[in-house]
């Protein structure tokens, strides 16, 4: 009797959403995002720093942060716990159709989107996603330093950044891009090696989509992007855009 205990337990559990990781339920108290970093390609080894920086943001400034590799976790009963869901480095085709279905229902009924770095790299054959997350990637050159340009300074997410920010990262290039994301920076492609979109580079925006808010920033390659402040300030701010009312 005691196996079927437990497995009657662990079904209760899945179905009531017990949330993905951390064994506590979202909490109607303050909002919950929902950190998704699942990959059926390339995995990023910046994840666990990502998901460390994440909840830390959370706990900081008021919102709950909940993390799975699970996309059994993508219907609708579990999904309306939260306010919004962050792709973090996600890749290639994570969700299945009736998955999909059900995060597509979340964003019009009003919940945000954040893609972090590789969550353009994902779901290439979802036309909705693509113009959610705003663009797709095509290629990158190796890591190096190069200046993103602030082109937008009245958003939260970019206010407080320099004109021009030098930082070290992994900067893609993207193809299919959402002629309707409201871009924040741009890359200069004078400043570094590999760009192939041209004096209007986007590297980070935000827009209105579906019902529902979405943020994009290409940023979050390495480990030590998720320890710079002005990069964690940028992904706070980001995140704040999508939880406001």
């Amino acid at each position: 009797m005691k196996p079927l205990y437990f497995l009657l337990i662990a079904c209760v559990c899945l179905f009531a959403n017990c949330s993905p990781e951390n064994g506590k339920r979202a909490s109607a108290s303050s909002p919950a995002v929902l950190v998704f970093y699942k990959t059926a390609g390339f995995y990023h080894k910046s994840i666990p720093a990502g998901l460390t920086a994440i909840q830390k943001l959370g706990k900081e400034n008021g919102f709950q942060v909940d993390t799975t590799n699970n996309a059994a976790f993508f219907v609708p009963d579990s999904l309306r716990h939260y306010k919004a869901v962050l792709f973090l480095s996600t890749t290639q085709d994570v969700l299945t159709d009736a998955q999909q279905g059900a995060f597509e229902q979340f964003i019009k009924a009003g919940g945000g989107f954040v893609g972090v770095h590789a969550a353009t790299d994902t779901e290439y054959n979802w036309p909705w996603y693509n113009q959610l997350v705003g663009a797709y990637f095509v290629s990158h050159p190796e890591v190096q330093n190069a200046t993103v340009q602030v082109v937008d300074k009245k958003h939260i997410s970019t206010s407080f950044l320099p004109d021009r920010w030098e930082r070290k990262d992994e900067w893609y290039n993207f193809k299919n891009i959402n002629p309707n994301i409201k871009v924040l920076a741009t890359l200069d492609e004078s400043t570094y090696k590999g760009g192939k979109n041209g004096a209007t580079h986007p590297i980070a925006w935000y827009h209105t989509f579906d019902g529902g808010k979405a943020f994009y920033t290409a940023g979050g390659h390495t480990d030590e992007s998720f320890q710079e402040p002005l990069f964690l300030r940028h992904l706070l701010g980001g995140i704040q855009y999508v939880l406001q009312d």
